[in-house]
């Protein structure tokens, strides 16, 4: 017997989901509710970002961060999200069917329900406090409870050789057809559009030598950390990867990252997404020789403790309910 779910519980959930971070905050996702057929996630085809995302990764990821953060919020909710992903072979835009159930939350589902709200991506540079590798243990052990693999790209030549390919991807990323125009297009939405990268998120003061590279915008109006240009970033690197490049892979692994990036947040971390060196060949190829040759690697993370002082993020924007999503009934 299907349990029938109040709308404002599905709403809520939805209204969770859409916190989930994207490429160039472009919300490519679709929801259908029903109070008794449950929920519905589709990709949003003409939010794919066609000159950056050339195989629709970055698109499928993004979903797949927003699926699992709608399972953190049922959760917290009172409901277990039962999960049928990719149910349509003819629809390939239909990435999951959730149906929820009645279910007693866990407290590590409220801790990371909670963190939904206070996650943000942030490009700032870090502290000089290296994160534990207890701290990190627990990451990992995040991202493999999602079906995705942790690689820390530990040691002075592995982090190194992950800036070089971070720098050298947003170089060949410029000279790709289109590319531009459309991270123009994304860094310059009119302001009641709810989406797109806000120059109020874009700091100043980066690319100095030796700093992780953070993809470039015109627009930066984010004033750094007082004294953080006092010491090295001690950020750690991550390498996210999935055991294939299909579909329902890169969909888990999109949910893998939610799961790494919601428990950093509850840790108290600070979090960056970088999808630069997985969007051009070249470099995604030189990654992948830093994990184990079974694995594709699909995102880098990075994760360190934010700079004393520093001062909250202001809310990314969303946009509206009625604009993401649809009643069944």
């Amino acid at each position: 017997m299907l349990t029938a779910v109040p709308e404002r519980t599905l709403r809520r959930a939805v209204e969770s989901a859409v916190r989930a971070p994207s490429i160039f905050n472009s919300q490519p996702w679709r929801w259908r509710t029903g109070s008794t057929t449950g929920l519905d996630l589709f990709a949003d085809p003409c939010r794919h970002l066609g000159a950056v995302d050339l195989d629709r990764r970055d698109l499928i990821l993004s979903c797949g961060a927003a699926l699992h953060h709608l399972i953190v919020a049922l959760g917290a909710l009172g409901f277990a999200g039962q999960i049928d992903r990719l149910p349509d072979p003819q629809n390939l835009d239909h990435l999951a069917h959730i149906q929820p159930r009645e279910a007693t939350p866990s407290l590590q589902i409220k801790r990371l329900a909670q963190a939904i709200g206070r996650r943000r991506t942030d490009r700032r540079r870090f502290s000089a406090e290296p994160v534990p590798q207890s701290v990190l243990r627990v990451l990992t052990d995040h991202a493999e409870a999602q079906g995705g693999a942790l690689n820390i790209a530990s040691g002075t030549t592995a982090r190194a050789r992950v800036i070089e390919l971070l720098a050298m991807s947003a170089g060949l990323q410029c000279k790709q057809p289109g590319y531009t125009a459309q991270l123009m297009r994304w860094a310059s939405r009119y302001a009641q559009s709810g989406d797109g990268i806000q120059a109020g998120s874009v700091p100043t003061g980066i690319g100095n030598p030796g700093e992780v590279p953070m993809r470039w915008f015109p627009h930066a109006a984010l004033a750094q950390s007082p004294r953080s240009f006092e010491h090295e970033d001690a950020s750690a690197l991550m390498i996210l990867s999935s055991p294939s490049d299909d579909r329902l892979d890169v969909l888990r692994a999109g949910e893998a990252t939610s799961a790494v990036l919601l428990a950093a947040t509850e840790l108290g971390l600070s979090t960056t997404l970088l999808s630069q060196p997985t969007e051009v060949a070249q470099t995604r190829s030189a990654l992948s020789r830093l994990v184990a040759s079974n694995l594709c690697p699909q995102l880098v993370l990075r994760v360190g403790w934010p700079q004393p002082g520093a001062a909250e993020l202001p809310p990314t924007p969303r946009r509206r309910h009625d604009h993401v999503t649809r009643s069944s009934q």
